[in-house]
C-alpha cells in the first residue's frame, strides 16, 4: 500500500513538474533581440517606439543598447564577432563598406521595410548592388544661429564667405556675445565645417575628393590657393568661441548656444533635439555653409536613423519585422515630429514642421548635400583631431603635413 501512495504522489510530482515545465516555456517562446543606437538625443523617443512594438508583438523583447562612444564600443563589438541583432550604422562610412562585403550584414528585402522608402534611397547605398542598410532618415550640417539676437543686432544670414568673415567679426566687435559655440572636447563635432571648408572651395563632393584622397601622395599642398582657403575657414573659428570652448563637449557648446552664450553654432540637425530639450521657446534657424559667390553654399550629410541585420542574429524573422515596424509612415512620424531630420520613409507629414533647420534641410537629396567625404576614406577618426589641432593653432604648412600623413596610407594601399 505503501508503494503504491509512493508511486501515485510520484506520478502527480511528475505531472505538475511537467505543467510547470510547460508553463515556463511560454517565456521560452519570447525571442530577444538587440538593437544598438547611436542616436542618444533620441533615446526616449526610441523606447517609446520600442516600447509600442513589444505591446504589438508580444512574442519579441528588444534589448535597446545605448553606450557612450558607440562609434567606437561598435568597431570592438564586430572585430570581436560579437555583433548586436540589429545595427544603427552609417552606410556611407568606410566601415559598413567592409563589413558588408565582407559578409557581415544581411541582404534587406521588402520584408525588412524597404519598400516604405522612397526610390532609391536604399540603392545609393547599396554595396556590390546588394541592399544592406534600411536609412530612415539623413542628417544635414550647417551652421546654427540665434535669430532673436540677429534681429536686434541687424546682423543678416550670410550668402558668401565673405559676408561670413565680416558677421563674425561684426559679432565679435558687439562683445555682449561670441560668434560660435565650439566643443573642441569633442574632436568629431567640427568634422562637418573643416569637410565643408574642402567642398567649398573645390566646388561640391568630387572637387573635394580629388584634392584629399583621389590625388597622389603628398599631394595637399600647403602653397596650393585651396589649402590655403581651407585653412582661412578654420582660423575663423580661432579664438572665437565660447569661454572653455578648448575643452568644451557637445553638450556644453549646445547649452552655450541656447543660453545665448554664442551667437552661432556649427553643428548637424541633429543638435536641433537638445536645443528644443533646453529651451523650447528659443528662435533659431540655420543656413548652409558658404561659397565664395552666391549660390555656392553647400550643406554635407547622408543616412542618420540607418539600420543594418547581423548576419550572425539567431532571429533573422524578428530582426527584418522590427525594421518593417521602424520604418512605417505612422511609426517614423513619432521620431520625425522629435528629431526633425529629412526622412526617406514616404507617407511621412513634413509640412511646416521643423522650419529652424529649413536653411539646410531644403538641401537635402539634391547635388548640394554632399555626402560626407569620408564615404572614401579607410577612417576618419584622426582628421577630427588634425581639425581641432588646426583650429587650435592655424599653421597652412602643418596643416597640409597632417593631411598628407593622413591619406597618404590610404593612397598607398589601393
Amino acid at each position: 500500500m505503501k508503494i503504491k501512495k509512493f508511486l501515485k504522489g510520484a506520478a502527480v510530482c511528475a505531472v505538475a513538474a511537467l505543467l510547470a515545465a510547460c508553463g515556463s516555456s511560454s517565456g521560452s517562446d519570447t525571442v530577444e533581440i538587440e538593437f544598438f543606437s547611436q542616436k542618444p538625443e533620441m533615446q526616449q523617443t526610441l523606447q517609446e517606439i520600442i516600447t509600442d512594438f513589444e505591446k504589438e508583438n508580444p512574442e519579441i523583447t528588444i534589448k535597446f543598447t545605448n553606450v557612450p562612444d558607440p562609434g567606437t564600443v561598435l568597431k570592438t563589438r564586430m572585430a570581436n564577432k560579437e555583433a548586436p541583432d540589429v545595427i544603427n550604422i552609417y552606410p556611407q562610412n568606410a566601415d559598413f563598406k567592409t563589413y558588408a562585403a565582407d559578409g557581415r550584414f544581411l541582404e534587406l528585402t521588402d520584408d525588412a521595410g524597404l519598400s516604405h522608402l522612397k526610390e532609391g534611397a536604399a540603392e545609393t547605398y547599396a554595396v556590390e548592388d546588394k541592399v544592406y542598410s534600411l536609412p530612415l532618415t539623413a542628417n544635414a550640417y550647417g551652421i546654427f544661429y540665434n535669430k532673436d539676437k540677429f534681429k536686434e543686432l541687424g546682423l543678416e544670414v550670410p550668402e558668401t564667405y565673405a559676408e561670413f568673415e565680416a558677421l563674425v567679426k561684426e559679432i565679435k566687435k558687439e562683445g555682449s556675445a561670441t560668434p560660435f559655440a565650439l566643443s573642441l572636447g569633442d574632436s568629431w563635432s567640427l568634422n562637418g565645417y573643416h569637410q565643408l571648408s574642402w567642398i567649398t572651395v573645390a566646388g561640391g563632393f568630387d572637387g573635394a575628393e580629388d584634392l584629399l584622397i583621389r590625388s597622389d601622395t603628398g599631394a595637399i599642398d600647403a602653397t596650393a590657393q585651396t589649402t590655403k582657403d581651407v585653412l582661412q575657414r578654420l582660423a575663423l573659428l580661432t579664438d572665437n568661441g565660447q569661454k572653455g570652448a578648448n575643452g568644451a563637449l557637445y553638450a556644453d557648446a549646445v547649452a552655450a548656444f541656447a543660453k545665448g552664450d554664442a551667437l552661432m553654432m556649427p553643428q548637424g540637425t541633429w543638435a536641433a533635439t537638445v536645443i528644443n530639450q533646453q529651451d523650447p521657446d528659443f528662435d533659431y534657424g540655420m543656413f548652409a555653409f558658404p561659397g565664395d559667390e552666391e549660390g555656392g553654399e553647400y550643406t554635407v550629410g547622408a543616412a542618420d536613423m540607418a539600420l543594418s541585420i547581423s548576419a550572425d542574429t539567431e532571429h533573422p524573422k524578428e530582426a527584418q519585422k522590427f525594421l518593417d515596424y521602424l520604418s512605417r509612415p505612422d511609426v517614423i512620424q513619432k521620431y520625425y515630429d522629435v528629431d526633425g531630420s529629412p526622412t526617406a520613409v514616404e507617407g511621412v507629414d513634413t509640412k511646416g514642421k521643423f522650419e529652424e533647420t529649413a536653411g539646410v534641410t531644403q538641401y537635402a537629396f539634391t547635388e548640394k548635400h554632399a555626402v560626407w567625404l569620408q564615404s572614401e576614406w579607410d577612417s576618419e577618426d584622426e582628421f577630427w583631431n588634425i581639425t581641432v589641432e588646426t583650429v587650435k593653432k592655424p599653421e597652412v604648412t602643418e596643416l597640409a603635413k597632417d593631411l598628407n600623413a593622413f591619406f597618404d596610407p590610404m593612397k598607398g594601399s589601393e
